[in-house]
């Protein structure tokens, strides 16, 4: 299995960045417009399409405010396997660290997925905070 680690540096306080984080429906409005052009809620699930016209289903997994982490599941034809958490840390007063994990099966879709991811925390940044890596 592939796993891909991402430690993305955000200049904003990271109670903010996990109430953006945490809000599960919102991911096209509060943490990644532009990279995720809508977000529907569907029970436990939000059905996400992205700017590049893929739609994904994503499983909430679990959602932990004392530890400011959200993990999530990818449920797809096309993935075998595709679990994932982003977990909030502070970097001081105002600043934090976005800690984003995917793993992901088959490997042959593993520099697709860090690509994106990628481009996922740059809308992050440019809507939170700075754009430095």
């Amino acid at each position: 299995m592939a796993s891909i680690h991402k430690n993305i540096l955000i200049d904003a306080p990271a109670p903010d960045v996990w109430d953006a984080v945490r809000d599960f429906g919102a991911l096209h409005t509060r943490l990644a417009p532009g990279f995720v052009l809508d977000t529907k809620l569907d029970a436990d699930a939000r059905i996400v399409t992205f700017s590049n016209g893929t739609v994904a289903r994503e499983l909430l997994v679990d959602s932990d405010d004392a530890r400011r982490r959200l993990a999530y599941a990818v449920v797809s034809e096309r993935v075998k396997q595709h679990s994932a958490s982003i977990q909030i840390i502070a970097d001081g007063d105002h600043r934090c660290r976005m800690i984003w994990i995917t793993d992901v099966l088959p490997h042959e879709i593993a520099p697709y997925i860090s690509a994106q991811m990628d481009q996922g925390a740059l809308a992050v940044q440019a809507k939170l905070g700075s754009k430095s890596p």
